[in-house]
């Protein structure tokens, strides 16, 4: 669908040229719920040096034995993929993979 002209409310019309408009295809397809947990169980298994069926997302990350530099270390590896900022601080408020998939999946 073309966007050439549209009508104001106030009746003054306004040409496309005149702002910049995303299109569909352009926006950036951002990553399901399924996604970024599977994307957290791998990063977690690699970094563990396990198999991702071993990793379980209702455990808590202290449990897998991550100190502070791995927690911020993985915020930030997460951040870059998913190509937003997020609070080195939300894996101690969501502290499972499950509830950290589930808060940052409602903030996209």
């Amino acid at each position: 669908m073309e966007l050439d002209k549209f009508v104001m409310t106030d009746q003054s019309t306004v040409t496309s040229d005149q702002y910049d408009f995303v299109a569909e295809d352009d926006i950036c397809d951002l990553p399901t719920t399924s996604e970024i947990q599977t994307w957290m169980i791998s990063y977690l298994a690699q970094m563990l040096e396990v198999n991702p069926d071993e990793i379980d997302i209702t455990i808590p990350f202290d449990r897998y034995g991550l100190d502070s530099s791995a927690v911020v270390g993985m915020t930030g590896d997460l951040e870059d993929w998913l190509k937003i900022e997020l609070d080195p601080t939300l894996v101690y408020d969501y502290p499972t993979i499950k509830a950290l998939t589930k808060h940052i999946a409602e903030e996209l």
